[in-house]
């Protein structure tokens, strides 16, 4: 059964968490990150990407990177923009997008629970990614991004946060930049922290990782780096809990550089041992599994799988496999998408303007857009012990850093 614990947290005073609040580490290069902090001393940029602070020559894995994020998170607390909790609390997290509603919990998640597998994987990580988030966790002494798990909702859970935001004012309430709204309650009633984590103990058997996969595994080795050193708090990581039916994946795209040794004309005649093709007029966002947007060449494709040619099990019927198996591996040559660096990522919420300009640019050669993989199909295949292939999920709206931190020293 699920292990959580409440935790003082690191937050800022209530009339500077717009200021504080920022994207996330990971959906921002260091060029877009210092144009989003420029101006503002009080963004938590600073401290997730403190290389914008530093020459543009530096490498962003340089310890100097680490030690500025932690210069920086010293001086935002000496600066009175961030304070530590008095008491362990949860805090429940609202975000509105589009009309649209989620509200999780967020808490300390036990390590053991990770090792345990009681917390569920579906991706590999990433060495050179996993060992940038330990550095900076055991130089700053904080883990500063959230990561998000999604557990099957139980109705008792769902009735002490509905009534605690009902009866309670937030403690931040506002509507950041890109238009979603961030709120946060503080759960500070002991009577109420007991009632939640009994219910996690007793109620919900696991929780799955939806966002935050090198976070998780990052955490845990910097407990186990810390050895007999390691302090209760390390035992935990910041993570923030959704209940299965909130939740909304969207698409996640992929970008090719180049054709390899196979001509464009070649490429299109062998897609159809795999797929019907049709051309489209517009960009073309699949409508349902098994199907697939291509551009390439300023015009897009649709790419239907044949029957036959995928198999049914939870691993095989995803279209990321699909588009392994039948395009990416025999057709490009790109035979692990976790180390080949010909192929990128894109996230549904930049859009498909984002994969025409990538394309049309000259930088990528080509294009593929996916269908969304469903919260069921994430059960599934955690459940079954298998991995899905590298950035198969992405889930929209972001949680914010720099609301909550959680120092684990």
């Amino acid at each position: 059964m699920t292990t959580i614990s409440p935790f003082k947290a690191l937050r800022p005073e209530a009339q500077l968490a717009k200021l504080v609040a920022s994207r996330p580490y990971d959906v921002l290069n260091t060029k877009e990150a210092k144009i989003e902090a420029q101006g503002n001393h009080s963004s938590f940029l600073h401290i997730t990407k403190s290389e914008i602070d530093l020459p543009e020559s530096i490498d962003i894995h340089d310890q100097k990177v680490y030690d500025t994020a932690k210069e920086n998170l010293n001086a935002f607390i000496s600066r009175n923009i961030l304070f530590r909790e008095n008491k362990p609390c949860y805090y429940i997290y609202r975000l509105i997008m589009n009309g649209k509603s989620q509200t999780g919990l967020v808490c300390g998640s036990s390590v053991d629970d990770y090792e345990n597998d009681i917390i569920k994987k579906h991706e590999f990580t990433r060495p050179e990614k996993e060992l940038d988030r330990i550095n900076h966790i055991k130089t700053t002494g904080a883990q500063t991004g959230n990561v998000f798990l999604a557990y099957r909702n139980v109705d008792e859970i769902d009735a002490v946060i509905n009534n605690w935001t009902k009866d309670k004012n937030p403690q931040y309430d506002f509507i950041a930049d890109d238009n979603i709204q961030h709120s946060i309650w503080i759960v500070n009633d002991d009577n109420t922290i007991n009632k939640i984590t009994t219910l996690f103990k007793t109620k919900v058997p696991c929780t799955y990782i939806a966002d935050g996969h090198h976070r998780a595994a990052s955490a845990a080795k910097v407990r186990a780096a810390l050895g007999d050193k390691a302090t209760e708090n390390a035992s935990y990581f910041l993570t923030t809990l959704f209940p299965s039916n909130q939740l909304h994946i969207m698409d996640y795209n992929r970008v090719v550089k180049d054709l390899g040794k196979i001509s464009k004309q070649e490429f299109l005649n062998k897609l159809e041992d795999h797929f019907t093709i049709e051309k489209v007029d517009a960009a073309y966002r699949p409508e349902h599994l098994h199907c697939f947007g291509l551009y390439i060449d300023k015009q897009w494709y649709k790419l239907s799988s044949k029957p036959g040619t995928f198999t049914e099990d939870p691993i095989g019927i995803l279209d990321v496999t699909i588009l392994q198996n039948n395009i990416l591996d025999p057709l490009l040559d790109i035979k692990d998408q976790r180390t080949d660096k010909r192929i990128d990522f894109v996230g549904g919420i930049r859009g498909l303007e984002e994969l025409e300009k990538r394309v049309d640019s000259k930088e990528m050669v080509l294009a593929i857009s996916l269908y969304p993989v469903s919260i069921q199909q994430l059960f599934d295949i955690a459940d079954s012990g298998n991995v899905m292939p590298p950035k198969s999920t992405w889930f929209e709206p972001k949680l914010r850093d720099g609301l909550l931190t959680h120092l684990i020293y």
